[in-house]
């Protein structure tokens, strides 16, 4: 489908070019060939990049059915990434993954519910909570930013509709984990220099998100450029047919950078007890977002230093460098690696069953 001329996409980078040739000091011809050649790139991305075709696969049900205990409710809601668009099976979406992990390493049966959209911004994550809460969530994952990013969504409208979503979950009881933004200069159908600007879009996004939604009570996993290098080493492996959306392996990456979050925020004991490295540690909120943003698989939750959950500098919090977790954990640490991560469906005794 060709872009139209009221593209959101398509007007950023017009208003991006303007902005970034004046800024330079370049003249009215060179700004008017900028805002053309971010235009024509934005253009061929669309044309590049298809419309969604077909829902992907729900790995809705109960995993671990035969596991003694109350059912573990978790929800997952936001965009394609998190319903698991590229796949083909249930058990290759980020959520089945997910619950498959808690439940083999909870070893408590888990109640899988989707409502994440094909296609959604932040903007519709309220109807996606209200069908939520009417299950009654023990732990809620968001996965959004992507289509904000490229339907330009004012960073602040796209916060202010996730804190909603955050706080409305925490309200009513339920542990809330997100995974901001991904870096969408690792797209290739997107060229520079209109890649470097949405690079630049999604850190931004990124790091106010981390610090919206750990002040709202929820913790944060930054995907960043997560896939990025492996997908430059196989870019055939990582990603879907579509170039855009990841595959299997690629939702893997990014279930595996989640899991250890996860299971933290349910209060493992294993997962409290763990040491942090020299590299982590509390700083305030604004320094561990923008560190968060820059480094993908990094874990960001609320603190206290002295009993107290604000500094000079404003809200504590911790920081944990999850990036580790990829087939080289650090001593301590449980085996919560990608490959486990990828076996982890298969692993949970009975399966799961369909609602």
């Amino acid at each position: 489908m060709s872009p139209r001329r009221d593209d959101p996409w398509l007007r950023g980078a017009r208003r991006a070019a303007k902005v970034t040739a004046v800024g330079a000091g370049m003249t009215g011809a060179a700004v008017a060939v900028g805002a053309g050649v971010l235009f024509g790139q934005a253009k061929a991305a669309r044309r590049v990049i298809p419309q969604a075709e077909a829902p992907p696969p729900r790995g809705d049900g109960v995993y671990g059915p035969r596991l003694r205990g109350k059912p573990i409710t978790m929800v997952v809601l936001g965009d394609s990434s998190a319903a698991g668009y590229g796949v083909h099976r249930p058990r290759e979406t980020p959520g089945a993954m997910l619950a498959a992990g808690v439940s083999r390493r909870l070893r408590r049966p888990v109640r899988l519910h989707r409502f994440a959209v094909v296609g959604a911004t932040s903007v519709g994550l309220g109807r996606q909570v209200e069908a939520a809460l009417e299950v009654q969530p023990d732990l809620a994952i968001i996965l959004v930013g992507g289509n904000d990013v490229t339907h330009r969504v004012p960073t602040s409208t796209s916060v202010r509709y996730l804190v909603n979503a955050v706080r409305d979950l925490r309200a009513a009881g339920a542990e809330v984990v997100v995974g901001t933004c991904p870096d969408l200069g690792t797209i290739r159908p997107i060229k520079p220099p209109l890649r470097w600007l949405t690079r630049h879009w999604s850190r931004q996004l990124a790091t106010a998100q981390t610090m919206a939604v750990v002040e709202a009570g929820g913790w944060t996993v930054s995907l960043g450029d997560l896939l990025g290098p492996r997908f430059t080493a196989d870019p055939t492996r990582l990603f879907s047919w579509d170039h855009f959306h990841p595959s299997a392996d690629g939702y893997a990456v990014a279930a595996s950078a989640l899991f250890p979050t996860v299971l933290a925020a349910l209060g493992t004991a294993e997962e409290r007890r763990q040491v942090l490295a020299p590299d982590e540690g509390v700083r305030s909120l604004p320094q561990a977002a923008q560190e968060a943003a820059r480094q993908p698989g990094t874990e960001v939750s609320g603190a206290q230093v002295a009993g107290r959950d604000r500094g000079p500098a404003g809200r504590w919090a911790r920081l944990r460098r999850r990036s580790a977790w990829f087939g080289h954990p650090r001593p301590g640490d449980p085996e919560t690696t990608i490959d486990t991560a990828v076996r982890l469906e298969r692993s949970v005794p009975g399966g799961h069953e369909r609602d």
